[in-house]
C-alpha cells in the first residue's frame, strides 16, 4: 500500500494507507434530524446538511480506497442501566437525561438504542462489513471496545467525521491521541453544538495539541 502525503494543518502529514481507518461519530437522528433530540432541545441544526454531505464524501473516498469504516453510536439501553445513576456526572450534564427527567414521555424514545432517535441517519448508514461500536459517554473509548477494534485492524491513523466537533468528536480525538493513534479530522464532515466559536476553539485545540485537520476535497485529491 502507498503512503499518502496529506496537506493537513498545522503541517503536512505522511500516512500509511494500509494503517488508516475512518471513524464516523454519532451521525444520528438525535443530532442531525428534525424531530430529534437536538431539535427538541432547541439546538441549532443549520450545520447538519453540510456535515452529512461531508461525511458522505469521506465515506465514498474511504470505501473506494479499501480503508475500513467504523461507526460510533451513542445512546442508552431502555432501562438506563448505562446512564450511571444519580451519582454520575452524566446524570447531571446529559441533555438527553435531563430532558427525560423533565418530560417522562421522552423516556424510551430519546437516545434509546433500537429507537429512531438513536439510529444513524439514512444518508450515511453503515454498510455490510462496517463495524458499529455503541457508547454511552462522549468519548468513543470510554467503556467500549473501540481500542480493540482499531488495533485488530492495525490502525494507526484515524480519520474523524461526525458530531459534535466540540463534544464527542473532540473527546474521542483526545483519547485517540492518548492511546497513541494519529487523529486526522475532516473539517467539513462535522458540526458544532453551540455558536460558531465552539467549532473554532475545537479546531485550534486539535491542530495545536491533539492532531491534524484537512477537508474532504483535499482528501479526495490525494487518496487513490
Amino acid at each position: 500500500m502507498p503512503s499518502i502525503n496529506l496537506p493537513t494543518l498545522p503541517e503536512p502529514l505522511v500516512v500509511e494507507q494500509d494503517r488508516a481507518i475512518a471513524l464516523v461519530i454519532d451521525m444520528q437522528n438525535a443530532f442531525l434530524s428534525r424531530g430529534g433530540m437536538f431539535d427538541l432541545a432547541g439546538i441549532d441544526l443549520s450545520g447538519a446538511a453540510a456535515a452529512i454531505e461531508g461525511t458522505q464524501n469521506v465515506l465514498a473516498i474511504m470505501r473506494k480506497a479499501g480503508i475500513p469504516v467504523v461507526y460510533l453510536q451513542q445512546g442508552h439501553s431502555l432501562d438506563l442501566s448505562t446512564a450511571g445513576g444519580k451519582d454520575s456526572p452524566c446524570h447531571a450534564k446529559s441533555t438527553t437525561l435531563r430532558m427525560m427527567r423533565d418530560d417522562p414521555s421522552y423516556r424510551g424514545k430519546l437516545m434509546t438504542f433500537g429507537q429512531w432517535d438513536a439510529e444513524i441517519v439514512d444518508a450515511v448508514k453503515p454498510l455490510e462489513g462496517d463495524v458499529v461500536v455503541r457508547k454511552s459517554r462522549y468519548s468513543g473509548f470510554a467503556g467500549t471496545n473501540l481500542d480493540s477494534v482499531l488495533r485488530t485492524r492495525n490502525a494507526k491513523y484515524v480519520f474523524f467525521t461526525g458530531v459534535a466537533i466540540n463534544v464527542c468528536v473532540e473527546s474521542t480525538i483526545r483519547d485517540a491521541y492518548f492511546n497513541e493513534y494519529w487523529p486526522i479530522l475532516v473539517e467539513d464532515a462535522t458540526m458544532q453544538e453551540g455558536p460558531p466559536e465552539m467549532r473554532d476553539a475545537s479546531l485550534f485545540n486539535i491542530r495545536r495539541f491533539f492532531g491534524w485537520t484537512l477537508t474532504s476535497s483535499q482528501l479526495a485529491a490525494v487518496i487513490a
